[in-house]
């Protein structure tokens, strides 16, 4: 396989972990309806994941120094705990709606962030373009022809705040991902993700009983939650950005909203409109060429 071959399978493989990702949302509302809170479900689903990985994968401990070490339980924190528990805690109190195009401004609040720090980054109008129609298309996917916003300060806040973990995830993974494999980053993730999760069950104890683990509903939606989207899914996110860079690779989050509302339509009777299908022509065009520039990694 040449090289041309090579960069097109890596952004395939970014493509269908970010439309997966997009699956989630309705994979969590299910078992949200079943009685499961968002901390209990992150917890399993990386539970689940940390086993997978720790059976199938080498198992070197730790870091090479105390600071990439600090930089690893960040990585954690930023797209594990602080990242889902600031999600969720936004949808429970503020508007879906609202919370899921803040959150999936993501790619932009990583690339004016990459800007800001690093050198070797420059806004292009390029760039701009790209950014300006993939924000515009994620909002008329989410707001599928009602946008309405409604403004809700703390769960808003709490959405910016998972925003902005996301987008230090990816510049986070940007450095470390020169130095270390997908398989340790991963690993890493997921176990201080794991780690900096138990604190919360402090303030709000687990509630979900453990007999309704066995309901088909349940099982089955916590394993694709834990062994495709964050066990597969993070392990190729991470390789994936070692190969063609953090700022391409996080890109693809905007295509999210689009997997979330096919899904939506056909699991849970949500329909799609028209809007939603123009949006999501101009978030492909708006990661398509954001993609294409050169010097953006």
């Amino acid at each position: 396989m040449n090289e041309n071959h090579k960069k097109i399978l890596y952004h395939l493989i970014a493509v269908v972990v970010a439309l997966t990702w997009g699956c989630t949302f309705v994979n969590s509302k299910i078992l949200i309806l079943h009685g499961m809170s968002p901390e209990e479900i992150f917890t399993v689903r990386f539970i689940i994941a940390y086993l997978c990985i720790w059976i199938f994968t080498p198992r070197r401990l730790f870091a090479d120094n105390l600071r990439d070490e600090a930089r690893m339980a960040l990585l954690g924190i930023t797209g594990g705990s602080l990242y889902f528990v600031a999600e969720n805690t936004a949808i429970g109190i503020s508007y879906v709606n609202n919370v899921s195009f803040i959150v999936c401004t993501a790619p932009l609040a990583t690339t004016l962030l990459a800007i800001a720090i690093f050198r070797d980054v420059h806004a292009t109008w390029k760039i701009i373009t790209a950014s300006i129609l993939a924000v515009i298309g994620v909002g008329m996917v989410i707001f599928n022809g009602h946008f309405v916003l409604h403004l809700n300060p703390l769960g808003d806040a709490l959405a910016l705040c998972a925003c902005l973990c996301w987008a230090v995830y990816s510049l986070l993974l940007r450095g470390v991902s020169k130095r270390y494999g997908a398989v340790f980053i991963t690993r890493k993730v997921f176990f201080y993700g794991l780690l900096t999760m138990l604190p919360f069950f402090a303030v709000k104890p687990w509630t979900f009983p453990l007999a309704k683990f066995t309901d088909t509903a349940v099982w089955g939606n916590l394993l694709f939650l834990g062994l495709v989207a964050s066990y597969i899914c993070f392990l190729l996110w991470s390789w994936v950005t070692k190969k063609i860079g953090a700022l391409k690779t996080t890109n693809y989050v905007y295509l999210n909203p689009i997997s979330t509302v096919i899904v939506s339509a056909i699991f849970l009777d949500e329909p799609m409109k028209p809007m939603s299908f123009i949006g999501s022509l101009l978030i492909l065009a708006g990661v398509f060429v954001a993609n294409r520039q050169k010097n953006y990694s």
